[in-house]
């Protein structure tokens, strides 16, 4: 009761504040790096210490990882589960559950997660820390929450007021400057057949974290060569997001190798069915919710403590595929779920406004910044999706990741597995590419069949 009507509150002054805030005062910023991370978790653990204090996250690489290598070994292979929650103990451990997680238990017997000790592993690079106690007091959104300006290089809402402010600090979420993966999407079907939807690479770069690009007004630059399967090999895909969608909104360019030209592609957003997962998601399902943020008010309802998928390195780079994907859902042995604080955003859809979700509920790491879950309701209201980030922190960066996540299509039986590295040689950090790469005519000479 006690824990609702604080989530009541929050919620209130959310409202009250508008869709448009500044950054903190500078009493309020003072608590970064003292009771607060310097990002804005809670430092301290919880009353039952099953969630420990942060203590600087984990920058060391165990002994069996190589150097550059795009695989992670998993530095806690040898712990067992705490316990595990299934159908039968929801009643116990409801309130720690999504939504989703739950219709999973019941539409599927079998399925169970298994809970391990949690390991609040997420560190950052002094200078992310430190540009981040800069913005706290100096950014701030506009525009209804679709712009945000007065930061760079740092995370600019780490003591949120709004739930635009959490949604930024996701969209803008540090996972390195740039890095380049070869991956596979995968589709699972309600029978539990597995099929490849998508394979190819992808440069990933993020300008708003490099110190030379503050005048840029991108944050976020996406281009994907597609190697298979035969029907796509070929094909390419470049994406530019903005920090003012109000003024350039995303650009986007496709290259498609039977019409050997690069041509607009305005409509790769939103709810657009995206071909990478053959249309069993949505543009703004990558990453459990990407682009702009102008379709839904974000509600802040609150913390609360959660069950979600942490360090997952077994799952991500040390799996099979015919091990992972087995009908219905993914192999449980192989996924590990922990115990972490989140923040908890409602997305309802603004009037007068389409998508094929009425409302999106979003779970945020508050180590990472990062969704690690989402629940997503149809236009009748009932529960459609169910949605889950697999971050693996890279303790060699440091940085998070967690590109690797899925999909659950609760009504169709099926579910999607995208940004599957573990048999295509991994995720590496990388360098930025030249600005003469980003241009629509580097996209035609990259998409070669």
């Amino acid at each position: 009761m006690r824990f609702q009507k604080s989530l009541t509150i929050v919620a209130v002054a959310s409202t009250l504040s508008g869709l448009a805030h500044a950054g903190v005062t500078a009493d309020e910023a003072k608590k970064l790096g003292t009771s607060l991370t310097a990002v804005g978790a809670e430092k301290g653990a919880n009353k039952d210490g099953s969630i420990p204090a942060y203590t600087g996250g984990l920058t060391k690489a165990p002994a069996a990882y190589k150097a550059g290598d795009g695989l992670r070994p998993d530095p806690f292979a040898d712990e067992k589960p705490l316990f595990s929650v299934d159908g039968k103990s929801t009643d116990k451990y409801g309130d720690k559950l999504t939504e989703g997680t739950k219709a999973l238990m019941k539409k599927n017997p079998d399925y169970r997660i298994d809970v391990y000790k949690t390991q609040r592993t997420v560190a950052y690079p002094k200078a992310v820390e430190e540009t981040t106690a800069k913005c706290a007091t100096a950014a701030k959104t506009n525009a209804g929450g679709r712009s945000m300006e007065g930061c760079h290089a740092g995370f600019p809402f780490p003591i949120p007021k709004t739930g635009f402010e959490v949604m930024w600090n996701h969209l803008v979420r540090y996972e390195g400057v740039a890095y380049t993966v070869k991956y596979q999407n995968w589709n699972i079907d309600a029978s539990g057949r597995p099929s490849i939807s998508t394979e190819g690479t992808i440069v990933q770069d993020y300008p708003y974290w490099q110190a030379d690009k503050a005048d840029t007004g991108v944050y976020y630059k996406q281009r994907i060569t597609y190697s298979g399967p035969a029907r796509r090999a070929g094909e390419a895909l470049m994406l530019i997001d903005p920090l003012d969608y109000t003024d350039k909104d995303r650009r986007a360019w496709q290259y498609l190798p039977g019409q050997r030209r690069v041509k607009v592609a305005p409509d790769l957003s939103h709810d657009t069915p995206n071909p990478g997962t053959g249309g069993t998601s949505t543009f703004d399902d990558v990453f459990l919710f990407n682009g702009s943020l102008d379709r839904y008010d974000f509600k802040l309802v609150g913390k609360k403590e959660m069950f979600v998928p942490y360090n997952t390195y077994r799952m991500a780079y040390n799996s099979t595929k015919e091990d992972l994907l087995k009908p219905k859902f993914l192999n449980p042995d192989l996924v590990r779920w922990e115990q972490h604080r989140v923040w908890v955003v409602e997305a309802n859809l603004r009037e007068g406004k389409r998508h094929v979700y009425s409302k999106r509920t979003f779970y945020i790491d508050e180590d990472s910044w990062t969704i690690l879950a989402s629940d997503e309701y149809d236009a009748r209201g009932q529960l459609f999706r169910a949605g889950f980030a697999y971050m693996t922190p890279s303790y060699e960066a440091p940085a998070p990741y967690s590109a690797t996540h899925g999909l659950y299509d609760l009504v169709a039986g099926s579910y999607s597995l995208s940004g599957y590295t573990a048999q295509t040689g991994g995720m590496r950090h990388s360098k930025p590419v030249s600005e003469r790469d980003w241009s629509p005519e580097a996209l035609a000479g990259a998409g070669i069949r």
